[in-house]
């Protein structure tokens, strides 16, 4: 008889911490995102990329099924508790982000861990969430070059801030956070 696997108290607590100082920056970074939406749309998507970062982190230090979708949630539940007008856009965030995340890794049946897989998977949700915002931003009213703008940063965002994130979640492995 197979037996479950159950997630150990060390992944969770890290999921938990990683969320929690995710969570805690996201609120701080709740103004910028009203400044952005209302005077500079083109640049929503370099502000709205850094939602990667709880899910990047967590994978890249754990590199366990499920981990990006538990902290996005700690995350949002975080940012909620001190930004309680932005609630729904935390836990939207937190199930396009954490959901693309771990249905790439999914897709790849947890094996790859490697940087182009990170990426794969933020540009991927770059081009989701851009599209209903396309909409929700009237983008097609802006001129040319702003719509232009408007995609590329919705793509190169996610992207950056994955990057950034692989630098932390690297670093916090050497630190040997996942070492017994």
């Amino acid at each position: 008889m197979p037996t479950k696997r159950v997630m150990s108290t060390r992944v969770l607590l890290i999921c938990a911490a990683i969320g929690v100082a995710t969570g805690l920056v996201s609120a701080l970074w709740a103004g910028l995102h009203v400044i952005v939406a209302v005077g500079a749309v083109p640049l929503y998507g370099l502000v709205l990329g850094f939602h990667v970062l709880p899910g990047v982190i967590a994978q890249q230090v754990l590199r366990a099924p499920w981990v990006a979708l538990i902290t996005h949630a700690i995350a949002a539940l975080i940012s909620t508790a001190f930004v309680p007008a932005m609630a729904g856009r935390y836990l939207l965030a937190a199930i396009v982000f954490g959901g693309v995340q771990e249905g790439v890794s999914a897709l790849l049946r947890y094996r790859h861990w490697e940087a182009w897989r990170f990426l794969l998977s933020a540009a991927i949700t770059g081009i989701v969430i851009a599209v209903p915002l396309w909409f929700a931003f009237d983008v097609g009213a802006l001129p040319l070059w702003g719509g232009i703008g408007f995609v590329a940063l919705f793509v190169l965002g996610p992207v950056a801030w994955t990057v950034i994130g692989l630098g932390v979640g690297s670093s916090l492995r050497r630190a040997g956070v996942i070492r017994g």
